[in-house]
């Protein structure tokens, strides 16, 4: 009841006292009595006090743990070496004998060039080896007859050793022949591209018609063997992942089998598109996986205790003290903690709150002690745990 509805009920009674009693209102004795009843009236009146509002936070529910380091990161499945092939000798392309993810054994034809240059190239230098060894065969012929003639003493020393330098320089004519005539077989055996290693055929770069230079690449092996992940790490995260031991390979389509991996390499120059710095993770000892699969690596390390924490936004600060919400019975109260480290968006605390304990996350700054507070959603075990510092 309010001081204004007390205060129009009063002077309705007055004014229904003085109609019975026949005394008039006016009177300014009167009024003043009416006036002193009402004024105490509405001193008597007080407005009821209104409830302390429950103001909703967020909460987590502190758990200790040994993991110092959890995160994990998506990549994919690639072979440890991938070759580019290209023929050795320019040509077009007039037959394909594989497609992508064809399996193909060491030695098997992939491509082929058109042949007929190399063929050419191939008969002259035949040619050009059969008149050199002609030529050779009669300088021969003729250095014998005039050693025998030497012999009588019918030529002279002099023309023996002309025939001598003639028959030399043909041998020679012949070697380099030779040479050239080998040469260009091989490079008619160049015009067939065949896989140099088994593998997986996983990119095809030029098709039949296309007349390609020596060396460009025209399809790309996946060499069969041991497979790794590709991932990207952050670069707050390189120096810290290259010390982790404990690293753990999980397929997307099977994530209940874990596989052994091991940091085989990372790149020292972040990728320009990206920003992140290229890392393999090998894996050892895998099943037989595919190609181009989705996979998780997991990183995690031990440390010597277990640590309890808190993330960045539940702490407060207050006059040089650090300080967090616990909330017991619905109300909160202010526990003064000790931070030991930073380690990713997390506090570490070593001291001022135990394990159990219920800790606001969200709307420090606008608490109070005492105040009441409702729960939006405690993460049980969220801190500290196996899910604390997850990097997606």
């Amino acid at each position: 009841m309010t001081a204004r509805i007390v205060k129009e009920k009063a002077l309705f009674a007055l004014k229904t006292q003085c109609r019975k009693t026949g005394v008039l209102t006016s009177t300014p004795r009167r009024l003043f009595a009416a006036s002193a009843m009402v004024l105490a009236l509405a001193a008597c009146s007080k407005t009821a006090p209104q409830p302390e509002p429950v103001r909703p936070v967020r909460a987590i529910v502190l758990a200790s743990s040994n993991v110092d380091v959890n995160a994990e990161f998506s990549g994919d499945i690639v072979a440890r070496v991938t070759s580019q092939l290209g023929f050795r000798v320019g040509g077009k392309i007039i037959e394909r004998k594989v497609d992508v993810g064809s399996v193909v054994k060491r030695g098997q034809l992939l491509m082929r060039l058109d042949p007929t240059d190399l063929q050419l190239s191939q008969a002259q230098a035949r040619a050009t080896l059969n008149s050199a060894e002609t030529s050779r065969d009669l300088a021969r012929a003729e250095l014998k007859r005039y050693q025998e003639l030497r012999a009588k003493n019918f030529v002279s020393q002099a023309v023996l050793d002309g025939k001598d330098a003639t028959y030399k320089a043909a041998q020679a004519d012949v070697e380099a022949a030779q040479a050239v005539y080998r040469g260009q077989s091989n490079q008619s055996g160049y015009a067939s591209l065949v896989a140099d290693g088994d593998g997986v055929i996983a990119r095809i770069d030029a098709e039949v018609g296309q007349v390609v230079s020596p060396g460009t690449p025209v399809v790309q092996l996946a060499r069969s063997g041991e497979k790794e992940v590709v991932i990207g790490l952050p670069e707050d995260k390189v120096e810290t992942m290259r010390g982790v031991k404990d690293v753990v390979v999980r397929l997307w389509a099977d994530p209940k089998q874990a596989l052994a991996g091991k940091i085989r390499e990372i790149s020292p120059v972040a990728d320009p598109a990206t920003r992140t710095y290229t890392t393999r993770v090998s894996i050892p000892e895998a099943p037989q996986l595919r190609l181009g699969m989705t996979a998780v690596v997991q990183f995690a390390s031990q440390t010597a205790t277990p640590q309890i924490r808190v993330p960045l936004t539940a702490l407060f600060n207050e006059k040089s003290q650090s300080s967090v919400w616990v909330v017991e019975n619905g109300a909160v109260r202010l526990a003064p903690v000790t931070v030991g480290g930073v380690a990713g968006n997390d506090l570490l605390l070593t001291s001022g709150v135990k394990e159990g304990q219920t800790v606001v996350t969200a709307g420090v700054n606008l608490l109070k002690p005492g105040q009441k507070v409702s729960l939006l959603g405690a993460d049980t075990g969220a801190v500290g745990g196996v899910n604390n510092g997850v990097v997606k």
